[in-house]
């Protein structure tokens, strides 16, 4: 396959990108629209390598199709922070990324270029600089199209239909690409032991609650719903389950009341707070948003089980990568074990 644009196709792309971010804008930041950008998710494929078809070269398998990339690529763009998060845990150094807001101190930016946002790429610092390997997933999936005809892009959107076997696929796709497979085995049979030992912890918890805290109100993630993806961790590898079974109804996608929360009274709740997550400014924080007389009569406030959880790994990363998984189960592990 031939890549790279010649100056018509690029200013067309460029043309169809700024009209995407124009009509962003209008709504909010484009790191917000980003944000909740994440489309529904279809029948989940199957993700995986083959060999070949030529010598150090892969065909990948993935959410959009087939894509055949050499072993060990030297300038990786990666839209992806899932991928971003467990290349850089295996010491791949990448050439670029999106900017994200709260990714300091977690991915390392050092001597990267900024190469758009998460939903909308920079084809002109793309092109310039001639990438071996694009990655995107979720929120970036809809240009892939573009970006395919400028490298070999993968589309690694996560599949939510089981949280842990999505990282476990997407983790070896990786593995395999970067010829790592035997680094990615010993963290993946680590991550499963603490999985199953934090299953026994969370076997006990009679109900659980995971909400988002954003622009002082409260909304409740069902497991149900395409947001609980962010949950999924909490719901469905943990089996935790919510207060109520008709959440989703309930609620009718509305932010919660903290009336909802005193009469359902879970006994665990889970906290993202979305504003720190989004770096909006001048946000209540949402140890503030939940310290109210309502909440201190709930079960969870009293028995100290409400668990703020971090913003970047639950609510910026869609699903998760292997140094992200760790920590989202340190948080669960230190929840459990009081």
């Amino acid at each position: 396959m031939k890549y790279g644009l010649d100056r018509r196709q690029l200013v067309k792309v460029s043309a169809a990108g700024a009209v995407a971010v124009a009509a962003g804008s209008a709504l909010t930041s484009a790191l917000v629209v980003a944000q909740d950008a994440t489309p529904e998710e279809a029948a989940a494929p199957v993700y995986g390598t083959e060999a070949g078809p030529g010598d150090g070269e892969l065909t990948v398998t993935h959410a959009q199709g087939e894509t055949v990339v050499s072993l060990s690529p030297e300038t990786v763009v990666s839209y992806d922070i899932a991928s971003v998060d467990t290349l850089q845990t295996l010491g791949i150094a990448l050439a670029g990324l999106p900017e994200v807001s709260g990714a300091d101190g977690i991915i390392d930016t050092e001597g990267t270029k900024v190469v758009g946002s998460l939903f909308e790429p920079d084809y002109e610092k793309i092109n310039e600089m001639q990438p071996d390997l694009i990655i995107v997933a979720g929120r970036s999936a809809a240009v892939f199209p573009d970006l395919s005809d400028m490298a070999p892009t993968i589309d690694l959107s996560f599949q939510s239909d089981d949280f842990v076997g999505g990282m476990d696929a997407n983790t070896r796709v990786l593995g395999s690409i970067f010829e790592k497979d035997d680094e990615v085995e010993t963290a993946l049979e680590a991550i499963h032991t603490r999985v199953a030992d934090i299953q026994e912890m969370a076997s006990s918890v009679t109900s659980g609650l995971v909400v988002m805290v954003t622009g002082g109100g409260v909304t409740a993630l069902a497991p149900e719903t395409a947001r609980a993806g962010r949950g999924a961790l909490v719901y469905q590898t943990m089996g935790i389950k919510p207060p109520l079974e008709d959440l989703e109804e309930a609620t009718h996608g509305e932010p919660i009341s903290f009336e909802f929360l005193l009469e359902h009274d879970p006994e665990w709740l889970f906290v993202i707070d979305r504003d720190a997550a989004t770096g909006t400014e001048d946000a209540e924080a949402a140890e503030q948003v939940l310290d109210n007389d309502i909440m201190h009569q709930t079960s969870a406030w009293q028995n100290d089980r409400i668990v703020y959880l971090n913003p970047f790994d639950w609510y910026i990363i869609v699903g998760a990568g292997l140094s992200s998984m760790n920590r989202m189960l340190d948080e669960l592990e230190a929840a459990f074990s009081k």
